[in-house]
């Protein structure tokens, strides 16, 4: 039958290795959306640094080329409408007071694991275990809901190769009966980011602000 997860972006699962799993949400002063931001941000989207010290959406669906800081949990702002704190689990582009920072909460943990769902059928179980440890880019990872405030960011199947650039390395899937047909879409694959912008390894220097306007 078909699976019922429908799009989430990345949702935190655990922490890869032996230490505490706190899901690695930070912030309070650390990371903030430029208040004239339009770029929207929706709760489960991949996230990148910008070079203007605030936080922005990736360039591209498949999510560009600077190392991604993390992922998007949602923010905290002023309204210019109430002139009152505001939680929001997705940021609308708009709608703050501009004498106030907004205060973006991200998953920034390099060793974080997450669950997206799949874009497209992963064939077989067969075909989804020689998957594991190869990497793989998003689909529509810049794009959400309103309504929900969540993002539309599937794991693009299609991308699937040993290419160190892309964005995810496929670490499993989550064994889960309402969503166990791999001849269609919706597998919860568990991943983790590459290229992560606070890893040892990672992009020494921040990207510029995107221009997507979604």
């Amino acid at each position: 039958m078909a699976n019922t997860n429908g799009s989430f972006g990345l949702r935190p699962l655990s922490k890869q290795g032996g230490a505490a799993n706190s899901t690695g949400m930070s912030n309070y002063s650390m990371y903030e959306i430029a208040n004239g931001n339009t770029d929207k941000l929706f709760h489960g989207e991949p996230v990148i640094p910008l070079s203007t010290g605030y936080i922005g959406a990736p360039g591209a669906a498949a999510g560009g080329t600077v190392g991604l800081l993390g992922v998007f949990q949602g923010c905290e702002y002023v309204s210019s409408t109430t002139g009152k704190p505001t939680w929001s689990n997705y940021w609308p582009g708009s709608g703050a007071n501009s004498n106030h920072p907004v205060k973006a909460y991200v998953n920034d943990d390099p060793m974080q694991l997450y669950v997206i769902a799949t874009d497209a059928s992963w064939t077989s179980k067969a075909t989804a275990r020689a998957a594991v440890f190869a990497n793989a880019n998003f689909s529509t990872a810049i794009t959400g809901t309103d309504s929900t405030g969540l993002s539309l960011g599937r794991l693009a199947i299609s991308t699937i190769a040993t290419t160190a650039a892309l964005q995810m390395r496929i670490m499993g899937w989550v064994e889960d009966a309402l969503n166990e047909d791999f001849s269609a879409a919706g597998i919860g694959a568990i991943v983790r980011l590459n290229n992560h912008f606070n890893s040892n390894n990672g992009a020494i220097a921040a990207g510029t602000p995107s221009t997507t306007g979604v």
